[in-house]
């Protein structure tokens, strides 16, 4: 397991803070064909998920989880066994967010609500996703819905999170993201994102998704459309993470939606 110098909380703040070069990076990343509309459309209605390869680089994955008890960063933060979510904790950003973070979410959802409006068009859902980021924050401010969701989650040996839905409020983003800010087999071992799709009639299918230091999984906060003999239906899903069988695991996840 890599050991970390221990930082104060001013370096961990200026390491949240994007430079130049990191912004460039995160710009090429993201414009790369691993964040092509077409192959994440495709993915998700097969699989029920989309992986991204690389979206965050090594430094700065370190630094987000080196900011982990800079607790001026966060609004709240959750013990997971106290209200039987499974065990570890978590911490909800507060706005301002660090800047790779509110980047990551501006830049991420553009093309996954292409992605939104096409599938609520499938389920017969009446809600429709506007072009820019900040024109749905609005619509969730207006809502009542204004405190952030970006999250960072730390799991030690023997923690996992239990199955579940990421919902907030009465506006609902159908997708979401989570990073992987650790590095499988050296700061942790077991902690495998886990995807359940719960059909109709149907026994539950699960999905493992491995991912490596850096990458993204793309996922429904609570349903897909999915095409059957008789056309298309709609399939609840959860996600959760296994037991960690030893150190530390770090994960930053993106909701799109504000919580009320």
């Amino acid at each position: 397991m890599t050991v970390h110098e221990p930082m104060t909380v001013d370096e961990k703040v200026r390491a949240l803070e994007v430079s130049a070069d990191v912004s460039s990076t995160v710009s090429q990343t993201l414009s790369q064909s691993k964040i092509s509309v077409t192959e994440i459309a495709h993915s998700l209605d097969k699989n029920g998920y989309a992986a991204l390869k690389g979206i965050i680089a090594e430094p700065d994955c370190i630094a987000l989880a080196g900011g982990y008890n800079a607790d001026d960063l966060y609004r709240s933060r959750v013990v997971m066994s106290r209200h039987g979510f499974g065990q570890g904790e978590y911490k909800y950003f507060d706005y301002p967010l660090p800047d790779l973070v509110s980047r990551l979410r501006t830049r991420l959802y553009e093309p996954l609500a292409e992605i939104g409006n096409r599938w609520n068009a499938l389920m017969n859902m009446d809600q429709r996703f506007p072009r820019t980021h900040k024109q749905y924050l609005d619509l969730c401010h207006e809502a009542g819905q204004t405190k952030a969701t970006p999250l960072l989650l730390q799991y030690g040996a023997g923690d996992y999170n239990c199955l579940h839905q990421d919902v907030y409020g009465e506006l609902l983003f159908p997708l979401q993201v989570a990073c992987l800010l650790s590095k499988p087999g050296q700061d942790f071992t077991g902690g495998e994102f886990v995807l359940t799709e719960q059909r109709p009639r149907m026994q539950s299918r699960a999905a493992v998704v491995p991912l490596d230091q850096g990458d993204a999984v793309i996922f429904p906060v609570r349903n897909r459309p999915k095409h059957g003999t008789r056309g298309i239906y709609r399939v609840n899903m959860r996600h959760g993470v296994s037991e960690i069988r030893s150190g530390q695991r770090h994960t930053l996840g993106l909701i799109f939606h504000d919580a009320d």
